[in-house]
């Protein structure tokens, strides 16, 4: 007569840790996914600047180049613009702008030759030759009032307020806040150019 024997309590238990262990193992990234999704709610605005919905083409806008000549923004089509606007005097917070979008630019490595840097002039009058020598590259164009309207301020906002991006087609596509973060500027214009491979 044979007898079977049973193995030792402690081992039975031993294997079923084991085995809830290892189904836990597997669970926990479901669980962290539905937890993160349901409990913790991740926004769903992934980018500083604001979205220009829908796309505003801006090409044909009319723009002067410094020998008074007669362009369009679409002479700039095939690069990414990052916009400024203020008048030629360009004051503390002009300054400020034409700096982060000199130094936004710079941070893009070997990409920024995929960037251009745009001045639009508001008023008449000629900047300081000082100024633009220490922004070189930098295009300058003046552009009239009715024009500038184009360039849509946040609420309660002015053009002149805000640093717009002007996609490669001539779309006017994003406008960042006023006084904006240029690490964030950045970090907007860099997902720009790794996600498109126009311009």
């Amino acid at each position: 007569m044979t007898t079977t024997s049973s193995p030792p309590a402690p081992a039975v238990s031993r294997g079923r840790l084991k085995l809830i262990l290892v189904l836990l193992v597997c669970a926990a990234p479901v669980l962290a996914s539905y937890f993160t999704y349901y409990v913790i709610r991740p926004e769903g605005r992934i980018n500083y600047a604001d979205l220009i919905e829908p796309q505003r083409p801006v090409g044909d806008t009319v723009i002067q180049r410094p020998d008074g000549a007669a362009d369009t923004l679409a002479s700039l089509r095939g690069k990414w613009v990052l916009v400024a606007a203020a008048s030629p005097a360009c004051d503390a917070a002009c300054s400020t702008a034409l700096y982060n979008i000199r130094q936004v630019r710079l941070t893009t490595g070997r990409e920024r030759e995929r960037v251009e840097r745009l001045w639009l002039l508001t008023e008449p009058g000629d900047p300081d030759p000082a100024l633009l020598a220490q922004h070189e590259g930098l295009i300058v164009r003046r552009i009239a009032a009715d024009s500038l309207t184009r360039f849509e301020p946040a609420t309660g906002g002015r053009s002149v307020d805000h640093i717009f991006i002007i996609d490669p087609m001539g779309n006017l596509m994003m406008r960042f806040p006023a006084q904006p973060d240029p690490s964030r500027m950045k970090k907007d214009l860099i997902k720009l150019l790794r996600a498109s491979r126009i311009g």
